[in-house]
Formats: C-alpha cells, sequence, structure tokens
C-alpha cells in the first residue's frame, strides 16, 4: 500500500466533513440575517441542504462521480456567488464592507477544502493501481468464438 496518498475512506470523511461545515456555516449566516434578503436568502438556505444532503451520500459508500462532482459543484457555487456579491453583485444584492463576517472567511475555507479533497480524490481514484494478482479479464468467450458448422 502506497502511505503517500489518503484513503478513499479517509478523503470520503474529510470531504463530508468540510462540505457539511460550509452547509452549516450558510444555513447560520440564513439564520443571522440573510433570510430577509430577497432570493439570496432562500438560496443560503438551499446551499445549506444541499449540502448537508451530499455530506450524508458521501459517507454511505464509495460514492459516483456524479456525487463527487455534485459536491464540487456546490463548493464551486458558494464561492462563486461570495465573489460576485463582493464585486458585481448577485440578484441585487452587493456586499459591502472591507471585511467580510467570520463565517463567511470560515465558509471560504470550507469550499475550498472541498474542492482540494476532491481534486486530491478524483487523483486518487484515477491513478489506483491494479491490485497485485488481480486477473486481468479475459474477453467473454461467447463473443469470441467462431460459429461451428
Amino acid at each position: 500500500m502506497n502511505t503517500r496518498r489518503l484513503p478513499a475512506p479517509v478523503l470520503r470523511a474529510a470531504t463530508a466533513a468540510t462540505l457539511a461545515a460550509g452547509g452549516y456555516l450558510h444555513a447560520q449566516l440564513y439564520l443571522d440575517g440573510y433570510r430577509f434578503i430577497p432570493v439570496i436568502g432562500p438560496l443560503f438556505l438551499l446551499q445549506a441542504g444541499a449540502s448537508f444532503a451530499l455530506a450524508a451520500l458521501l459517507l454511505i459508500g464509495t460514492p459516483p462521480l456524479l456525487l463527487r462532482t455534485a459536491a464540487a459543484g456546490i463548493a464551486l457555487g458558494a464561492l462563486g456567488g461570495f465573489i460576485a456579491s463582493r464585486t458585481v453583485g448577485v440578484f441585487g444584492f452587493t456586499e459591502h464592507g472591507l471585511q467580510p463576517e467570520p463565517q463567511a472567511v470560515l465558509s471560504l475555507l470550507a469550499e475550498t477544502g472541498t474542492l482540494l479533497l476532491l481534486a486530491i480524490w478524483q487523483v486518487t481514484v484515477t491513478k489506483q493501481p491494479r491490485a497485485a494478482g488481480t486477473p486481468v479479464r479475459a474477453p467473454d468467450r461467447a463473443t469470441t468464438r467462431t460459429p461451428s458448422h
């Protein structure tokens, strides 16, 4: 076993933890006042719920690529929304002030951590060597037989 790579269960648990942390922080921000902002408030609630659901699904077992992609989409969406809200605005809402809320900074760290862990996980999955002693599967005999006359 290559000790330089993190095993899939560790990556799965760590990714679920960072995803759930980002969801928790968005839920907290929603309750702390974002719920009163049209469109943005419901999006914070949606992000929190989707983060919790995906975190639970990641913990259940080895997730397919679709779940990992959805987790990356949630993290990228949160990061993109934050950047847009601090620059050009989102749905008519622009954050003001030089310093973001502490929860926003923690959310940025959680979302970035999620993306980093997903990238490491993807590299681990795609570069995983075949186990020693595992035979290479032979082609199905039914498709390679020549017809008998």
